[in-house]
């Protein structure tokens, strides 16, 4: 069942309603955003009971998943909500007069940081509720003071519908203004919506191709805008010799169970497991209990699945390593394969681009030296993962190049689970994100949808609340260099 596709009167209405409500829900103070926020948070946990089977019926997710998912979604806005609350988040900073400043007389200057205006985001089809109608993107548009329409995705169309009844009841309960949050149904009519100029902003999460055709859209309008896509990652792990030594069966264990979880279908998942080729690892993984097959989040899912997985087990360099029933059957089983290291950089891209599914590459090399070279090979990721020994020798050159290429490098940890945080980075190089300077987890997401005004020479009754002298809102500032209060 899909929801009617917004007609274009409709779509109209609610651009309009963004761009009239950006202006007031600016205004609001942070006080004021951080009570709406957590009064969505109470309704989606009140309407917990209607939209949990919803969920379940349209994703094919178990409960115990979708409950949990449902409350990290409130919490990450309740943690939002305590961001605006502290008001650091603005980076205020004020720079007095001062005569004596060493390159020349320096002017008084005070600078904020300001929402950008309407915000589009594309729902994602993996999370239906951490990274959709209520989920990050637009916890941290709203947040940080945008207005935000979302694009729903066709997985799960009545639970956005759901959804979206209950946090617009909840923001017009809570004073927001008419217009500061709705829901745009339909493919057309999402790239409509993004070539509108009044939407200043867009985000996505979803597949390299889709994201790069919005990506491009984005930067080709008149006004180009920021367009933050989250596109596509293989998430490899990095297995040391001595760390197959010392605990291979924990390995094992712990890469089958973030493979499969979820039915492979985290943004994080380990695709990409790098073993010696005489590994304990490697037996073990030969005759693995792998989980059972799972159903996928839709048919389109499934297909996009089975295409990429028959692209990498039929390559010529690729054998089959452990299975659990058909992983081409409906629903897939999970599947192992193996290919060698200089087979996998002489294949490049094509052994290592994303199956979005229950599938992964064991990857095997004779010397560590080729560990450096796999890494040198990647593309941009969401995270990199080492399984290492505090005194292994390949492990700081290692860690370095990771770091070049991913957001998140992990040790001796698994990648799938991203704790929502102050610190939390997701995001990373293109492919995995358009935008490898910003995260869409965390607290530090609200700095998407934020861009920085310097006010100069203004007298202070003109000044933004925020950086006016004596600091009324008692927020955390940079004044004259020194943090101040």
């Amino acid at each position: 069942m899909t929801h009617p596709t917004t007609t274009p009167d409709e779509l109209q209405s609610l651009l309009a309603g963004a761009a009239a409500a950006a202006p007031d829900w600016a205004a609001r103070g942070p006080a004021d955003r951080a009570s709406a926020l957590t009064a969505v948070a109470d309704a989606l946990d009140e309407h917990a009971g209607a939209l949990l089977p919803l969920a379940r019926e349209e994703s094919h997710l178990p409960d115990g998943r979708l409950a949990g998912e449902l409350k990290r979604t409130t919490f990450q806005l309740r943690l939002f909500a305590a961001l605006l609350r502290d008001g650091a988040y603005l980076d205020a900073r004020v720079d007095h007069a001062d005569p004596d400043w060493p390159m020349g007389a320096r002017p008084d200057i005070r600078r904020v940081l300001v929402p950008l205006g309407p915000v589009l985001n594309f729902a994602a089809g993996n999370f239906p509720f951490a990274f959709s109608v209520a989920g990050g993107d637009t916890a941290a548009a709203l947040a940080a003071g945008c207005p935000v329409l979302v694009k729903v995705h066709p997985g799960h169309p009545r639970l956005s519908a759901r959804t979206g009844e209950a946090v617009a009841l909840a923001l017009r309960d809570a004073g927001a203004p008419d217009g500061v949050f709705g829901l745009v149904n339909g493919v057309d009519e999402g790239v409509t919506a993004l070539r509108d100029p009044r939407v200043k902003a867009a985000s996505f999460t979803g597949s390299v191709a889709g994201g790069r055709a919005l990506f491009d859209i984005a930067c080709s309008r008149p006004e180009p805008i920021p367009f933050y896509g989250e596109l596509g990652s293989v998430n490899p792990t990095f297995v040391t010799r001595a760390a197959d030594a010392a605990r291979a069966e924990e390995i094992a264990e712990g890469f089958v169970g973030s493979f499969t979880l979820g039915a492979g279908q985290f943004c994080t998942k380990p695709g990409v497991l790098a073993v010696p080729e005489d590994s304990a690892v490697l037996r073990r993984l030969r005759s693995a209990a792998l989980p059972g097959p799972a159903p996928m989040l839709s048919a389109r899912f499934a297909e996009g699945y089975a295409r990429r997985l028959g692209e990498l087990a039929g390559h010529a360099a690729v054998r089959p390593l452990a299975a659990h029933g058909s992983a081409h059957a409906d629903p897939p089983a999970p599947a192992l394969l193996t290919a060698g290291v200089e087979d996998v950089l002489a294949g490049g891209e094509e052994l290592l681009a994303e199956c979005f599914g229950p599938a992964a590459l064991v990857v095997t090399y004779a010397e560590e030296s080729q560990l450096v070279a796999l890494a040198r090979a990647l593309d941009g990721q969401l995270t990199a993962t080492v399984v290492g020994e505090d005194d292994d020798a390949v492990v700081p050159e290692l860690v370095r190049l990771l770091a070049e290429r991913a957001g998140r490098v992990l040790w001796n940890q698994w990648p799938t689970g991203v704790s929502v945080t102050y610190a939390q980075q997701h995001g990373g190089p293109y492919p995995a994100t358009t935008a490898p300077t910003t995260t869409s987890v965390g607290t530090a997401a609200i700095t998407r949808f934020l861009r920085p005004v310097a006010y100069q020479g203004f007298p202070d009754h003109l000044l933004p609340e925020a950086l006016k002298e004596g600091n009324p809102q008692g927020l955390p500032r940079l004044v004259d260099g020194t943090p101040a209060r």
